[in-house]
């Protein structure tokens, strides 16, 4: 805990503690102070000193440091300010005072005083000397652990015979001094720590050890440097007076008493060297007894300094009315707080009683404090505000307490609740003001006061559970086994670092992340160290600090007010909050989370996870999309059916050929169970298949631009299972709307690298020109926990899928058994880029193994390799979960929500993302619409974002307003760009007052909002938009919400019950039926046939025969049109329609997709009977025979024949009209009739996206 001092105060902040140092989630030092911070850090000099760490010489060093800084800084009324900055000094704003924070320093300086003038009549080497260096020790050894530090056992030896011995002499002293600090300085030689960890605590600790003996060693040689001239020696061991150990008074006393005697035997009859010898002696003892003259000055100089600055002026601080003192006093507005300090059970009660012993305040401020009773464990205890151990105990560090008042009882009962509190709920006791587990938006800690209900007046205190390790160091006074134990627990926990016991650890379960029990606040907080500090002293050196107060002359007359006595009839307090809070106490308060146990939910639920630059968009079945800033990484189309395009994971059992993936896509595989678990800094997905249980977390990293997948897979079964693990994302690296309008042109310029000895791809556009330059995506794949004894890459989509395939069958995934299943590996300007990468491992049973899957980008070739490199490391990659989880407080604190508000806007980003029936405007009002985008430019609205309309007309539904606005934040902050528009639908003439209550709450945030901008919010009264534009802003809007359906939640909850019904298809017959000729090639010779097609001899059409291993490496398409109507439709029958533009005037979808080639119109035929169907044209639902397509001029025929149904479908276009004829022919060629159904579906675009119409 010392080490927290001897490391932060020093020059670099003018020698004044700053406020702390936090270790996580990013290492700062505050560089700001207060005057409770510095009087502790001067308290902790003294018990430094009082603890053999440092010596009398250091302690005035320091002290006068710290004092001669303190000197510069400005005051008020002898009041130093609130806040100072370390290393400017200048005081921060805003100037203030506060009172207990004064009256702290005032009686911390005058008991340093009593200390200080002290110093004289102590012992030059004190009792504690070689204890001290015993506990540096220790602690050395500790950090050393099983790391082999030569001479640790010898140093051991000699420092306990050291103490045994309780040496009394100075050449005693001496001889034990200079064997340890040998012994260091050669221990310090051997500690091997590698020079690259300069700031290795190892190292640390075997320096401070050795420092600390030789600076001992310097002391001695400086109060009595005769015992280093061995010439002296035997005068020494003959005379008590020069061997003896000295106080200074009497080092001072020396040159008085001892040099007349010397000067007499400096007679004639001694020898020569006996003379020297006595001159030596002379000039040593003279230099000795003034240097340490003028070290005794120096103390009373600091002495005086420590009077001068405990002088404060209280009239401007205290109110004669009530007797009491305010909190505080704000210099900017020259305004005394109007709040009191008024209970005596508070930290407060030490700055009333200096007051009074100071003579500033009258001794009825004592008793105007108030003395609330109630109970804890049938004892009679102060009432306190929060109920935290700091209130009670934080004054009795350096107070003394009496056996059997009131204040001894109520400390007693307090520790007494707290270790009951503890027990209860089954974790460490001691409850104080500390930091927590939320960081703000420099990832500093917060810190507030916590308490145990039951003790303080606050209410809601039973809302949070955060243990202070501090808050046990003070129960040491109070009851020291139990503290001891405590402490020993917190230990063996792990909650100790650098610098001892870390500040707290929060149990508050809405603070903690998923899946864990608590989580440790890392800093180490200046004032509760100095506390820490002197509440060890307190016990271990029998109270010096209460000494020294009692033996104050200013305190000495005040002290029997310290002595009250418990009131012998009193009517004890019962707190409602107790009441209350005792009823919460077994309340859950998990941190809300969304969880789906499937994911066909009506629309797909949607999570957001960002760092502000990296965007993830993940849906409860598994897509969504990947983009950084305004760009896509990965490939994402709005499909609120198939949901379908995203970042995925395939899992292949090598010896059974079972396939499916980490989540429900993209192989769409039924689990055993299934669950995707939605909280604000995190993505969950939990499914158990063929004797697997795979579990993935989803993290976007706060630190760089990457999002990480990590895979968990445990064997289930009883016997060694070979899986292969295959990635797959498809590249895009461009705006969004480009990918959407172009994708296959957007594909061309995309190029990839692999890094095989990284186990990672490389993605980049080539630049169009010199000057441009393109960001590089990355993504790798490691492996923990189990050997890799295979590894393949893949960036080509079309050897991937394979032509006519989905990202449900790929052909890399379904291969057969018996091939030896790697990727291709190939690399370079591929024409649809994806990144895809296999592991194949093997699991014993009941083993796990963790892949972490990083997908990044960064804007050089360079950075993006550092990444590669970094997240290799797994540490690297467990602490982003940790910071994941920290950056989504931040942000929920800066825009002041909680994390179900943030639930609550993530479920509504389903309804902005995919279109959701129930949340957008009702079909007859869509119905009446007939304008276009071009209709919202008059009121400044581009249209090229989704929209989200609030309706609102009553001021009490304000409400609304705000969560809207802070939804809208929340989305941006998380990459989804909204307009949001409100509509104020309040007539109430010219006072406007809605409008201003609006503009209001957006002028409020703590977020810029842009107003009438693309992304930002547009306020509009009804009265100024048409009947006609308010049709279309609802026709367009993805998500109406109206203050007459009631709250947000309820709205965004609501979800439509009607739903299509659909008959179940039903087969009514089992048996197969007897087989029917395969159809093959008409007997024709086909001119340049390549194995798929050729030319029929009059050149008039060109006939394709196709089987599912068998089929075209692209589509082979052909244009059917008239100068106002067109089709292109592929030998696989898939095809897209327009009238007058084939661009603009799309009717069904162009995915533009020479993979998998897909379409928006598809037919399918069906055996009611036996319940197998099929296509009439290849795709999508190939059957199991040959397909026959000829393509002819303004013509297209597909015949298939399948299980004794022969279909021809006949695809043609009016020579004079807009209309396109799909002509459907079916005959039975079984010998028996057959029940069949004949199914068409079409998918509308009537524009040229879908996502614009």
């Amino acid at each position: 805990t010392w080490s927290f001092f001897e490391t932060f105060v020093g020059p670099d902040d003018n020698w004044l503690p700053p406020d702390n140092y936090q270790e996580q989630p990013v290492a700062v030092v505050a560089h700001r102070t207060s005057p409770t911070n510095m009087g502790l850090s001067l308290l902790a000099n003294l018990s430094a000193l009082d603890l053999g760490y440092i010596t009398m010489r250091r302690f005035i060093e320091r002290t006068a440091h710290t004092f001669h800084t303190m000197d510069s800084m400005s005051r008020q009324k002898g009041h130093f300010y609130n806040w100072y900055d370390t290393q400017s000094l200048e005081p921060l704003l805003p100037l203030y005072i506060s009172s207990v924070d004064s009256g702290n320093f005032a009686g911390h300086l005058l008991i340093l005083r009593s200390g200080l003038l002290a110093l004289p009549d102590q012992k030059i080497i004190g009792s504690q000397l070689f204890p001290g260096l015993r506990d540096t020790l220790e602690v050395l050894a500790g950090t050393a652990g099983k790391t082999d530090v030569v001479q640790i056992a010898q140093i051991r030896k000699t420092l306990a015979y050291a103490i045994n011995s309780e040496p009394t002499t100075l050449m005693a002293v001496r001889l034990y001094l200079e064997q340890l600090a040998t012994s260091a300085a050669q221990m310090a030689t051997s500690v091997n720590v590698p020079d690259s960890d300069p700031d290795s605590p190892l190292r640390w600790w075997a320096k401070a050890f050795t420092d600390q003996c030789w600076e001992a060693l310097e002391e001695l040689r400086f109060f009595t440097p005769w015992i280093f001239y061995p010439v002296l020696s035997d005068m020494i061991n003959k005379s008590a007076r020069l061997n003896d150990i000295p106080t200074m008074r009497e080092v001072i006393n020396m040159e008085a008493e001892l040099l007349p005697a010397i000067e007499k035997q400096m007679n004639p009859d001694i020898t020569s060297d006996e003379h020297r010898q006595l001159g030596e002696l002379r000039r040593l003892v003279t230099a000795a007894s003034r240097g340490v003259q003028a070290m005794m000055t120096d103390i009373e100089g600091l002495a005086r300094q420590c009077e001068d600055f405990s002088r404060i002026e209280y009239d401007f601080l205290f109110d004669k009315a009530c007797n009491l003192l305010s909190i505080g006093y704000n210099v900017g507005n020259w305004r005394r707080d109007t709040s009191f300090y008024d209970l005596l059970a508070a930290e407060a009660r030490f700055s009333t009683f200096v007051g009074i012993a100071q003579g500033k305040l009258p001794q009825e401020s004592w008793f105007a404090l108030g003395r609330l009773l109630t109970t804890a464990g049938r004892k009679p205890v102060l009432v306190s505000w929060s109920g935290s151990m700091f209130e009670y105990l934080m004054p009795l560090l350096v107070m003394p307490t009496y056996e059997n008042s009131l204040l001894d009882q109520t400390y007693k009962a307090a520790v007494a609740r707290h270790i009951e509190y503890g027990k209860k709920h089954a974790v460490p006791w001691g409850i104080s003001e500390s930091g927590y587990n939320a960081i703000d938006s420099h990832l500093n800690y917060q810190y507030r006061a916590f308490g145990v209900p039951g003790l303080g007046l606050k209410r809601g205190l039973a809302e949070d559970m955060v243990v202070a390790p501090y808050a046990s160091a003070l129960a040491l006074m109070v009851a020291p086994e139990e503290a001891c134990l405590n402490l020993e627990r917190l230990a063996a926990a792990g909650f100790e670092g650098r610098f001892g016991f870390y500040e707290a650890i929060d149990y508050t379960p809405s603070r903690l992340p998923r899946g864990q029990s608590n989580a440790v606040v890392h800093s180490f907080m200046a004032h509760h160290q100095g506390m820490t500090l002197l509440a060890l002293v307190y016990l271990l050196l029998g109270r010096p600090m209460q000494k020294r107060f009692e033996s104050e002359p200013l305190f000495q007359a005040t002290l029997l007010l310290l002595q009250e006595r418990i009131p012998k009839a009193v009517a004890f307090y019962t707190s409602p909050t107790e009441l209350a809070d005792s009823h919460r106490e077994s309340v859950s308060m998990e941190t809300p989370v969304r969880v789906f146990n499937t994911p066909d939910t009506p629309t797909p639920e949607v999570q957001l996870l960002s760092n502000g630059r990296y965007h993830l968009m993940i849906t409860n079945a598994g897509g969504g999309y990947s983009r950084w800033k305004d760009m896509a990484v990965t490939r994402f189309r709005e499909d609120t059916t198939c949901d379908n395009f995203g970042t995925f994971c395939y899992l292949r059992d090598v010896n059974t050929g079972d396939v499916w993936s980490t989540t429900y896509q993209p192989t769409l595989k039924q689990p055993l169970h299934y669950e995707a678990i939605f909280s604000d800094g995190r993505v969950e997905f939990r499914r158990q298949d063929y004797d697997f249980d795979v579990h993935t977390k989803i993290v976007v990293s706060p630190e760089d631009d990457i999002e990480l997948r990590r895979t968990t897979i445990e064997n289930r079964s009883r016997s060694p299972r070979t899986i292969d693990v295959t990635s797959y994302a498809e590249v895009v690296l461009a705006p969004p709307a480009a990918d959407t309008m172009h994708p296959a042109f957007s594909n061309l310029f995309v190029q990839a690298e692999i890094i095989e000895q990284r186990r990672a791809i490389l993605c980049a556009r080539r630049p169009r020109s010199e000057n441009e330059k393109n960001p590089w995506m990355f993504h790798l794949m490691a492996v923990h926990g189990a050997e890799i004894e295979q590894i393949s890459y893949e960036t080509d989509r079309m050897q991937f899928t394979g032509h006519g395939n989905t990202v449900s069958d790929p052909q890399a995934i379904g291969y057969p058994s018996d091939l030896f299943g790697t990727l291709s590996g190939s690399q370079g300007s591929v024409l649809d880029p994806i990144v895809a990468i296999r592991s194949r491992i093997t699991l014993d049973p009941e083993q796990s193994v963790t892949i972490d899957m990083v997908f990044g980008i960064s804007e050089t070739r360079e950075a993006t390799l550092t990444l590669v490199e970094k997240y290799q490391d797994r540490r690297i990659a467990d602490r982003v979960f940790d910071l994941a989880w920290t950056q989504s407080q931040v942000l929920l604190r800066q825009i002041n929500a909680t994390e179900a508000n943030a639930q609550l806007y993530c479920r509504m980003a389903g309804s902005v993302i995919y279109n959701n029936a129930s949340l957008r405007a009702d079909s007859n009002i869509i119905k009446e619409n007939h304008r276009g985008q071009s209709g919202l430019w008059g009121y400044a609205i581009s249209g090229d974002l989704p929209i989200v309309l609030l309706r609102i007309a009553d001021q009490a539904n304000i409400e609304l307003v705000r969560q809207l606005v802070q939804a809208h934040v929340y989305w941006r902050l998380k990459g989804l760009a909204v307009d949001l528009v409100i509509w104020n639908e309040d007539h109430a003439g010219y006072r406007q007052l809605l409008h201003d209550q609006i503009m209001g709450l957006i002028a409020s945030g703590t977020v810029a909002i842009l107003n009438d901008q693309l992304g930002g919010i547009f306020v509009r009264s009804t009265d100024q938009i048409s009947e006609e534009d308010r049709v279309l802003i609802q026709t367009v809007a993805h998500v109406i919400i109206t203050d007459k359906k009631g709250t947000l939640a309820a709205q965004v909850n609501r979800r439509d019950s009607l739903r299509t019904a659909v008959p179940r298809l039903i087969p009514t017959r089992t048996h197969r039926a007897l087989p029917a000729p395969v159809a093959g090639l008409p007997d024709q010779n086909l001119m340049f046939f390549n194995g798929l097609g050729g030319f029929t001899s009059d050149g008039r059409e060109y006939v394709i025969s196709t089987v599912q291993d068998h089929v075209t490496p692209v589509p082979w398409v052909n244009v059917l049109a008239n100068p106002q109507f067109g089709t292109v439709i592929s030998e696989s029958g898939m095809s897209y329609t327009w009238s007058e533009n084939a661009h603009e005037f799309r009717l069904t979808p162009w995915y533009n997709d020479p993979v998998s080639d897909r379409s928006g119109e598809i037919f399918f035929l069906r055996d009611e009977e036996r319940g197998h169907f099929w296509s009439p044209m290849p795709l999508p639902r190939r059957g199991e025979t040959p397909y026959i397509t000829r393509h002819g001029f303004g013509y297209s025929v597909f015949e298939h024949t399948e299980r004794g149904i022969h279909s021809e479908v006949r695809v043609y276009v009016a020579l004079d009209a807009a209309v396109k004829f799909t002509v459907l022919k079916i005959k039975n060629k079984t010998g028996r009739s057959r029940r069949l159904s004949a199914t068409g579906y079409v998918e509308w675009v009537l524009g040229d996206l879908r996502t614009k119409t």
